[in-house]
């Protein structure tokens, strides 16, 4: 019988090591040919979007798909998951922490392969639930770091988040950008990282813009970059303008942008020096989902957690 798991149930089974190694096999297996991804559709809804995206992972066996409903007052989050090779539903799993987890693993594989070696500072802009848990599986893929410096807007956001993830509360954009490590994960539609803000060496992991129209990175970051990756080539067009308008600016070539399942499986080397400035841009892929996903039920029939239906 298909299994039914709550928000409770995936936050009590799935630590942030779970939900990197998951993410980076995942990254393996793309990168073999085994898996198909769909891209991210909306539809408007009344206020609101309604989205859904799908992917098969034959070597994993499963096929799924995440749909969820969003308003300006929050979102609805949930993935169905099928066995790949019978008509069988396997489990739904309502899937906000889920994602929560599988972008910050995303920017941890990220970091553990691009990130300059002996990296020791994460700076993060952008205090939401996003974020912690960006926090939480960078530490986990990167043993190095040592400190982090958070910084947003909104004062009473940002003690909040320092206090909750053990990081120092920076004074401005800047402070936060001028660490090893740098994750953007706002709401924001304009720039909130500057290139000249950017110390050599450094790792830009760009995860909140995923629309068309809406940007996290200023030109200078691209212009900076020695080398720039994303998640899928063929998302990325749709949704991140954080490389889209650079490229109709001849700031950058799509045919200079990989995919980081070409760094994981170790057909392109990404960094070529310490000193390089690197980007990875990640809009979040129906991938993702289906690993963890997976990786939460192997783990819910492990322990009896969860509902039968």
């Amino acid at each position: 019988m298909p299994l039914y798991l709550t928000e409770a149930d995936v936050t009590a089974l799935l630590t942030p090591l779970d939900a990197v190694e998951a993410v980076e096999a995942c990254f393996r297996r793309l990168a073999a040919g085994v898996v198909e991804n769909a891209p991210r559709r909306r539809l408007a809804l009344e206020g609101g979007r309604l989205a859904d995206m799908a992917a098969v992972d034959l070597e994993l066996g499963y096929a799924g798909a995440k749909i969820y409903a969003g308003f300006s007052d929050g979102a609805a989050f949930v993935v169905a998951l099928f066995d790949a090779a019978r008509p069988e539903l396997v489990a739904v799993i309502e899937a906000d922490q889920l994602g929560r987890l599988r972008t910050g693993a995303a920017s941890a594989v990220a970091s553990k392969y691009l990130a300059r070696e002996g990296a020791s500072s994460l700076g993060v802009i952008g205090c939401g639930r996003q974020a912690e848990t960006q926090v939480a599986c960078i530490r986990a893929a990167v043993p190095t770091i040592e400190r982090v410096v958070a910084y947003c807007r909104t004062d009473a956001s940002l003690k909040r988040f320092c206090r909750a993830v053990g990081a120092d509360a920076a004074e401005t954009h800047r402070e936060a950008a001028e660490q090893d490590v740098v994750v953007t994960i706002t709401t924001s539609r304009d720039p909130v990282l500057r290139g000249e803000w950017l110390p050599p060496g450094a790792l830009v992991c760009a995860c909140g813009a995923n629309a068309l129209g809406a940007r996290e990175l200023d030109n200078v970051v691209i212009q900076r970059a020695g080398f720039v990756c994303c998640d899928s080539k063929e998302q990325a067009r749709l949704e991140s303008s954080d490389l889209v308008e650079p490229i109709e600016q001849g700031d950058l070539d799509w045919l200079e942008v990989h995919e980081l399942q070409e760094v994981v499986a170790g057909d392109v080397s990404g960094r070529q020096s310490d000193d390089d400035v690197v980007v990875f841009k990640s809009n979040g892929i129906a991938a993702w989902d289906v690993a963890i996903a997976a990786r939460a039920v192997e783990l819910a029939r492990e322990r009896g957690v969860g509902q039968a239906f």
